[in-house]
């Protein structure tokens, strides 16, 4: 892998964690008026899928975001603009963290509801296909929305057309505080299922972006060659709590330890160390780099505070109903 690619892959989760730090610090202040759903540990998936695919393709997101958001190319002042739900923000301040949308670098949107993002992926590949198109779509979900009928009618009509769709899996072991064991059989991977439907499914570690990556960048050639859709689900961790800027771990859902464990997963620590032990990158030029990236944060908050909130007039507008 070239230095630049290793740089490019380190700065897409360095920038998710700088931004969601600050807004883990910011969001008591009561200013975010959204439910904010935070993917700090989980930071290797978004950006090593993200930087597989071209700007013309297609991506779908969850309520879980930002770092989609974020390693697609979204615009950072747009995105805390509606985190702030000003007007000049990406869904002009009606939709909030789990509504972001950049049709410019391809990122369609997110929606809360779960599963709900997957058949859009599927209907955009399908149109694709159905143009003779070259772009593929990709469809972001948690372990949990495998749980759902939609996935599976989903798996099942893009392997029967064989869409240029892939299918990510974030399997961060929790549906909000509900553990694997109590939600499926035990010994059954999740990867499995996918595979009873004859899509090409593989299982990976979503704390190695670099791994991340190899396993994106081939089911996105595999789907834009004419191959077929495929599953990757990847094994992460989320460190805060399912919904907001704190951690829960004094909740009883899960266990310290368990957290200490993963903890030391760090995919954005994990990733720095190879790139200093391997002479990609000094901690001087990582130090700058985050600095850099902070400035570009508090810009971006800046100008989200700035903004004005969106007048009741636009309430109406880009909706189906008169």
């Amino acid at each position: 892998m070239s230095p630049n690619l290793l740089k490019s892959l380190f700065q897409r989760m360095l920038k998710i964690r700088v931004v969601e730090e600050r807004i883990a610090e910011l969001y008591p202040d009561q200013e975010m008026r959204c439910p904010v759903h935070l993917c700090i540990g989980q930071e290797a998936i978004a950006s090593g899928v993200c930087e597989a695919l071209l700007k013309s393709d297609h991506v779908l997101s969850t309520h879980r975001s930002h770092g989609h958001y974020l390693a697609k190319g979204g615009n950072l002042r747009r995105m805390m603009a509606e985190v702030y739900g000003r007007e000049t923000g990406c869904s002009q301040g009606k939709g909030g963290s789990m509504h972001l949308v950049d049709l410019d670098v391809g990122y369609l949107g997110a929606a809360p509801i779960v599963g709900s993002t997957i058949p859009i992926a599927v209907g955009v590949a399908f149109g694709t296909a159905m143009k003779g198109g070259q772009e593929v779509a990709v469809a972001f979900f948690g372990e949990g929305a495998t749980e759902e009928g939609v996935f599976h009618e989903s798996a099942n009509f893009a392997v029967l057309k064989n869409l240029p769709v892939v299918f990510i899996c974030e399997n961060n072991l929790y549906s909000v505080y509900s553990p694997m064991e109590v939600r499926q059989p035990a010994g059954r991977e999740v990867y499995e299922i996918a595979n009873a439907y004859g899509l090409v499914s593989e299982q990976g570690d979503g704390n190695d972006v670099v791994e991340v990556y190899e396993r994106t960048r081939q089911a996105v050639g595999r789907a834009r060659s004419g191959g077929g859709p495929s599953f990757l689900e990847f094994k992460t961790y989320r460190w805060r709590e399912h919904c907001g800027p704190y951690y829960d771990n004094d909740i009883g859902y899960r266990t310290e330890e368990e957290f200490l464990k993963w903890k030391k997963l760090c995919p954005v620590s994990r990733m720095q160390k190879q790139l200093v032990e391997g002479g990609v990158l000094d901690e001087v030029e990582i130090e700058q780099l985050s600095a850099a990236l902070k400035i570009e944060m508090n810009d971006a908050i800046a100008f989200a505070q700035a903004s004005s909130f969106p007048d009741e007039e636009i309430l109406m507008n880009h909706i189906y109903a008169e």
